[in-house]
Protein backbone atom coordinates (compact mmCIF):
# COMPACT_ATOMS: atom_id res chain seq x y z
CA UNK A 1 0.00 0.00 0.00
CA UNK A 2 1.27 3.63 -0.82
CA UNK A 3 0.37 6.33 1.20
CA UNK A 4 2.43 9.06 -0.91
CA UNK A 5 5.04 9.45 1.90
CA UNK A 6 8.29 10.18 -0.76
CA UNK A 7 8.99 13.88 -0.26
CA UNK A 8 8.55 15.54 -3.93
CA UNK A 9 12.35 16.08 -3.56
CA UNK A 10 14.11 13.41 -5.52
CA UNK A 11 18.30 14.05 -3.92
CA UNK A 12 18.72 10.40 -2.92
CA UNK A 13 22.22 10.29 -4.67
CA UNK A 14 22.30 6.63 -4.53
CA UNK A 15 19.15 5.20 -5.43
CA UNK A 16 20.19 1.54 -4.95
CA UNK A 17 20.48 2.55 -1.30
CA UNK A 18 16.76 3.93 -1.43
CA UNK A 19 13.93 2.13 0.78
CA UNK A 20 11.22 2.55 -1.26
CA UNK A 21 8.61 -0.17 0.02
CA UNK A 22 6.23 1.14 2.59
CA UNK A 23 5.89 -1.89 4.73
CA UNK A 24 9.92 -1.27 5.20
CA UNK A 25 9.88 2.16 6.33
CA UNK A 26 7.00 1.37 8.77
CA UNK A 27 9.04 -1.82 10.07
CA UNK A 28 11.77 0.52 10.92
CA UNK A 29 10.17 2.80 12.76
CA UNK A 30 8.66 -0.10 14.91
CA UNK A 31 12.25 -1.70 15.12
CA UNK A 32 14.36 1.45 15.88
CA UNK A 33 14.97 1.94 19.72
CA UNK A 34 15.99 5.95 19.11
CA UNK A 35 14.56 8.58 17.42
CA UNK A 36 15.97 11.76 16.83
CA UNK A 37 13.31 14.64 16.35
CA UNK A 38 14.49 18.40 14.81
CA UNK A 39 12.74 21.38 15.40
CA UNK A 40 13.85 24.61 14.27
CA UNK A 41 14.15 27.81 17.28
CA UNK A 42 14.40 30.86 15.40
CA UNK A 43 17.05 30.73 13.04
CA UNK A 44 19.27 27.73 15.55
CA UNK A 45 18.20 24.13 14.74
CA UNK A 46 17.40 22.04 17.98
CA UNK A 47 17.87 18.00 17.92
CA UNK A 48 16.90 15.48 20.97
CA UNK A 49 17.23 12.23 20.79
CA UNK A 50 13.27 10.79 22.35
CA UNK A 51 11.86 7.10 22.79
CA UNK A 52 8.75 6.58 20.66
CA UNK A 53 5.65 5.09 19.48
CA UNK A 54 4.69 4.31 16.05
CA UNK A 55 0.90 3.91 14.41
CA UNK A 56 -1.19 4.94 11.84
CA UNK A 57 1.19 7.48 9.77
CA UNK A 58 2.28 9.06 13.62
CA UNK A 59 5.09 9.37 16.06
CA UNK A 60 4.15 9.45 19.94
CA UNK A 61 6.24 10.90 22.23
CA UNK A 62 5.98 11.41 25.91
CA UNK A 63 8.22 14.67 27.35
CA UNK A 64 8.30 16.80 30.34
CA UNK A 65 5.46 19.73 30.33
CA UNK A 66 8.23 22.51 30.10
CA UNK A 67 11.66 22.39 28.71
CA UNK A 68 12.74 23.57 25.31
CA UNK A 69 11.57 21.26 23.10
CA UNK A 70 8.44 22.38 24.51
CA UNK A 71 8.72 26.00 24.01
CA UNK A 72 9.66 25.67 20.32
CA UNK A 73 6.80 23.03 19.08
CA UNK A 74 4.54 25.83 20.82
CA UNK A 75 5.88 28.70 18.29
CA UNK A 76 6.71 26.13 15.18
CA UNK A 77 5.42 22.70 15.48
CA UNK A 78 7.07 21.75 11.86
CA UNK A 79 9.65 18.82 12.50
CA UNK A 80 11.84 16.47 11.28
CA UNK A 81 12.90 13.42 12.49
CA UNK A 82 15.46 10.01 11.91
CA UNK A 83 15.75 6.62 13.27
CA UNK A 84 17.66 3.47 12.43
CA UNK A 85 18.14 0.11 12.62
CA UNK A 86 20.10 -2.85 11.95
CA UNK A 87 23.13 -0.63 12.33
CA UNK A 88 26.88 -2.55 12.66
CA UNK A 89 29.97 -1.14 11.79
CA UNK A 90 31.89 -3.13 8.89
CA UNK A 91 35.57 -3.18 9.26
CA UNK A 92 38.03 -3.37 6.03
CA UNK A 93 41.00 -4.09 5.59
CA UNK A 94 41.91 0.43 5.01
CA UNK A 95 40.60 3.16 6.66
CA UNK A 96 38.62 3.87 3.33
CA UNK A 97 37.05 0.20 3.48
CA UNK A 98 35.36 0.29 6.54
CA UNK A 99 31.70 0.95 6.46
CA UNK A 100 27.83 1.36 8.08
CA UNK A 101 25.44 -1.60 7.66
CA UNK A 102 21.74 0.06 8.49
CA UNK A 103 18.30 1.20 7.89
CA UNK A 104 16.92 4.52 8.28
CA UNK A 105 14.01 6.29 7.85
CA UNK A 106 14.25 10.19 7.70
CA UNK A 107 10.68 12.29 7.71
CA UNK A 108 9.00 15.67 8.18
CA UNK A 109 5.29 16.37 9.83
CA UNK A 110 3.42 18.16 12.33
CA UNK A 111 3.45 17.98 15.56
CA UNK A 112 0.81 18.70 18.13
CA UNK A 113 0.07 18.24 21.76
CA UNK A 114 -2.51 15.60 22.64
CA UNK A 115 -4.86 17.12 25.28
CA UNK A 116 -7.66 14.38 26.08
CA UNK A 117 -6.50 12.34 28.62
CA UNK A 118 -7.77 9.21 26.72
CA UNK A 119 -5.96 10.26 23.79
CA UNK A 120 -2.95 10.64 25.85
CA UNK A 121 -3.30 7.14 27.56
CA UNK A 122 -3.57 5.52 24.18
CA UNK A 123 -0.37 7.10 22.64
CA UNK A 124 1.61 5.83 26.07
CA UNK A 125 0.77 2.68 25.53
CA UNK A 126 1.74 2.37 21.55
CA UNK A 127 5.23 3.89 23.31
CA UNK A 128 4.92 1.20 25.98
CA UNK A 129 3.98 -1.41 23.71
CA UNK A 130 6.74 -0.85 21.09
CA UNK A 131 9.24 -1.37 24.62
CA UNK A 132 8.08 -3.94 26.54
CA UNK A 133 6.09 -5.96 23.97
CA UNK A 134 2.43 -5.31 26.46
CA UNK A 135 -0.30 -2.69 26.00
CA UNK A 136 -3.01 -1.83 28.28
CA UNK A 137 -1.37 -0.62 31.42
CA UNK A 138 -3.12 1.38 34.20
CA UNK A 139 -1.99 5.10 34.32
CA UNK A 140 -2.89 7.09 36.94
CA UNK A 141 -4.57 10.31 35.98
CA UNK A 142 -2.62 12.07 38.10
CA UNK A 143 0.50 10.82 36.42
CA UNK A 144 -1.08 11.63 32.99
CA UNK A 145 -1.24 14.54 33.87
CA UNK A 146 2.03 15.43 34.66
CA UNK A 147 3.06 14.33 31.80
CA UNK A 148 3.26 16.16 27.65
CA UNK A 149 1.91 13.47 25.33
CA UNK A 150 3.17 14.85 21.33
CA UNK A 151 1.80 13.31 18.38
CA UNK A 152 4.08 14.02 14.86
CA UNK A 153 1.39 13.19 12.18
CA UNK A 154 3.91 12.67 8.99
CA UNK A 155 3.58 14.02 5.77
CA UNK A 156 6.91 13.05 4.05
CA UNK A 157 9.21 9.97 4.55
CA UNK A 158 12.06 8.22 2.97
CA UNK A 159 14.09 5.18 3.39
CA UNK A 160 17.40 4.17 2.94
CA UNK A 161 19.96 0.92 3.55
CA UNK A 162 23.58 0.31 3.15
CA UNK A 163 25.39 -3.05 3.46
CA UNK A 164 22.23 -4.96 3.02
CA UNK A 165 21.27 -7.52 0.77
Amino acid sequence: MTYGWRSNRNDMRRKDKQITDDATLEEILRKADVCRVAMCDGDEPYLVPVNFGYRDRALFIHSAREGRKIEILSRNNRVSFEAETDVEILRGDSACGWGTRYRSVIGAGRARFLEDRKEKEEALDIIMRKYSGAGGYAYSPAKVDAITVIRVDIETMCGKKSGME
